[in-house]
């Protein structure tokens, strides 16, 4: 089935998910929202050692996910959040799907009930080829990024980098970490910055929290690894801030 980042490039796991690996501590509690057939799961498991939980929605994907000896039921974000208690999780990671949620902000606003951080990645709707095709032929575009027409996407709320960021700032949450690609690669020095990224990104990826839990040993975690792995993108303001108050 055709779906959003099936052109992203593949290693070990897709090259999306592997980022957001990275930014997975060790041995912590993992929730997977549209965990799909338990990839990333299944990875983080093996190279993370975390208690791995995954949430899908089809019965298909759930029965391949625990074929890999992953801790998946079927559920709905939009509605099964609710069931879990308070601070259950570490980690809730939502992959590109937000865009296809119905009530986003409730979304987020559960997670971060749920876990101490979120994870989410989405496509960039604002990306300069989706922008030249609206200009040059008026028409919603088509692509390996946006792979359906208008009348059968399952994309409801269409997004761009800097709405996700509006939002989160509307909601109290700490953007601890954000980094962008395209489909091959990450966007490092002066397109890693937001407006530039806002314009050539693909995708995003966010690690963020509620604002009282900014300061924590995570983010140290974060900018170890992320150093380790190859990423430059620019810390945000709220990092800046942080790191300026400790000196």
């Amino acid at each position: 089935m055709t779906s959003i980042g099936q052109n992203i490039v593949k290693h070990q796991i897709r090259y999306d998910l592997e980022i957001i690996a990275e930014l997975i501590k060790p041995n912590s509690k993992v929730l997977d929202i549209g965990c799909g057939d338990g990839e990333l799961l299944e990875f983080l498991k093996k190279t993370k050692n975390v208690d791995a939980r995954g949430l899908e929605i089809s019965q298909a994907q759930v029965s391949q996910a625990l074929m890999r000896g992953i801790s998946a039921i079927q559920g709905d974000a939009e509605n099964d959040l609710t069931f879990y208690p308070d601070r259950s999780f570490d980690f809730a990671i939502l992959s590109q799907t937000i865009q296809a949620t119905h009530r986003p902000k409730e979304i987020l606003e559960e997670m971060l009930r749920i876990a101490e951080f979120a994870v989410i990645s989405l496509p960039n709707f604002a990306h300069f080829k989706n922008r030249l095709h609206l200009l040059c032929k008026g028409s919603m575009p088509v692509n390996k990024n946006i792979p359906f027409e208008w009348f059968e996407t399952p994309n409801i709320h269409f997004c761009s980098i800097k709405d996700f960021e509006k939002l989160c700032e509307q909601l109290g949450f700490s953007v601890k970490k954000k980094i962008f690609l395209t489909a091959k690669h990450q966007l490092l020095g002066v397109l890693g910055h937001n407006c530039l990224a806002n314009f050539f990104a693909e995708y995003g990826i966010f690690l963020i929290t509620k604002n009282e839990l900014a300061a924590t040993n995570q983010e140290e975690f974060v900018f170890k690894k992320t150093a380790q792995f190859g990423f430059k993108a620019a810390p945000s303001a709220t990092c800046l801030s942080t790191n300026l108050n400790r000196k």
